[in-house]
């Protein structure tokens, strides 16, 4: 009887030693997963800090860009005398691209304003079958904020999208005094082709 109970210790001992080694991989497991898991979402919040520039700042920066290189453009409020309407050239070197709106006897009409490889564009802002009057500029692209239809900054004719057959008609203008100065009827032509 003696030699059958030292069997049965030996045995419970080295089913302990098993289920001990065991605990001890679970446990190493269960530790590693969680290392894992922290350092996911360390580097997830990091990458929400970066993108959203700290997240607690309340102030806009001037440029709005996103991690895809999209720069949302900034409305601003031009200034109108007569027929003549006139942008600070610094609100686009400082915002990349703008928007801004004239009032005519028909409505309100949208335009925008970027600088693109040295030179400043002005567009009509107009995406007739979607009806957005937003876009962004993503390198020499023009995105369209609600259909995503995308156009050629360069020469505002489309490349993709549900609103490619409507390319964005330029405004001449002049350079005086720090100021892009336009004509209303330059404007309003070049909405209109847009249409």
């Amino acid at each position: 009887m003696g030699t059958k109970k030292r069997k049965e210790r030996e045995i419970e001992r080295k089913l302990s030693k098993r289920e001990v080694s065991r605990r001890k991989a679970k446990k190493n497991r269960l530790v590693i997963i969680s290392v894992v898991v922290m350092a996911i979402i360390i580097i997830g919040v990091s990458i929400y800090f970066a993108v959203s520039g700290g997240g607690g700042s309340t102030s806009t920066p001037a440029t709005t860009e996103q991690p895809s290189g999209l720069i949302k453009a900034t409305w601003i409020e031009p200034q109108v005398d007569s027929n003549t309407v006139s942008i600070p050239v610094s609100e686009i070197e400082s915002n990349k691209i703008i928007h801004f709106e004239l009032s005519t006897s028909h409505g309100d009409i949208a335009f925008m304003a970027y600088e693109l490889g040295g030179e400043v564009y002005i567009r009509a802002n107009a995406c007739p079958p979607c009806p957005s009057v937003s876009f962004s500029l993503q390198r020499d692209i023009l995105v369209c904020d609600n259909c995503q239809t995308t156009f050629k900054a360069k020469t505002g004719d489309g490349i993709n999208g549900s609103c490619v057959n409507y390319p964005k008609a330029s405004v001449p203008y002049e350079i005086t005094d720090g100021n892009i100065i336009m004509s209303e009827a330059d404007l309003i032509a070049a909405h209109q082709d847009t249409l």
